[in-house]
């Protein structure tokens, strides 16, 4: 045979070529995320039910602080954990001691960002003070959170220009939220009462007269006075009068 036939002979691929080993790593991620699909629906529904429980504890705190201090750390435990699933379990790439720390930290000042925000934004009208204060601190703790939890992005983008419109949105948003809750306060008085509002309308419809104690009557002032009984020595009392 000569050797340009040799030559123009295609041989087989190998089973360990570039483009076979390619295909096999792209069906053993599909497979694998496939059977992950229940796990990674429990990471995200973590996010957000963690975020939520910490949403309503952050803004409901003054009102009862043990019940709902016990409703952050929950919030938080739930987050930690949705993010533990999802940036450690389901990811291909294990990161180290150092980034683990520095993600589970970031989470969870993350997770009180997005509570902040979403909280004070949801119960303004209950706590007007309290929400101006809640939805520009959590617009920026929010922020420096995600920038410290994206391995793409460098720390240093947190002063970028991108950092510098969320200071300037969040500086707005106060000095303005600010105003609007105290104009609601001048005006409605709003807030959470919990009922005291309706104590307050019993009390002030409650009657003023006093109970009368036990043993003892009062005299009515509308009862008609007794009678006096007519003189005897008269005959002209009742009609009834005998003539001699």
């Amino acid at each position: 045979m000569a050797q340009a036939q040799l030559l123009d002979v295609s041989t087989p691929a190998s089973p360990d070529a570039p483009e076979g080993r390619a295909a096999r790593r792209k069906e053993h991620t599909r497979q694998t995320r496939r059977r992950s699909l229940s796990a990674r629906y429990l990471g995200y529904v973590g996010y957000f039910v963690g975020a939520g429980l910490i949403s309503g504890a952050v803004v409901h705190h003054p009102l009862d602080p043990d019940r709902y201090t016990r409703i952050a750390l929950y919030g938080a435990a739930v987050f930690l954990a949705a993010t533990v699933l999802n940036e450690f379990l389901l990811t291909r790439e294990r990161p180290g001691p150092a980034r683990m720390l520095t993600v589970i930290g970031a989470s969870l000042m993350l997770s009180f960002g997005i509570g902040m925000l979403s909280g004070g934004l949801q119960h303004f009208d209950d706590f007007p003070a309290r929400g101006a204060v809640l939805v520009p601190a959590g617009l920026v703790v929010s922020f420096i959170a995600f920038v410290i939890k994206d391995p793409d992005t460098p720390a240093r983008r947190v002063f970028g220009l991108v950092g510098l419109a969320v200071l300037l949105t969040a500086t707005v948003a106060f000095f303005g939220l600010r105003e609007l809750a105290a104009s609601m306060e001048t005006t409605s008085g709003g807030g959470h009462s919990h009922g005291t509002a309706e104590e307050s309308g019993h009390d002030e419809q409650a009657p003023a007269t006093q109970p009368t104690p036990p043993g003892q009557t009062s005299p009515s002032p509308e009862a008609p006075a007794p009678a006096k009984p007519a003189p005897t020595g008269s005959g002209t009392g009742d009609g009834h009068a005998h003539s001699h």
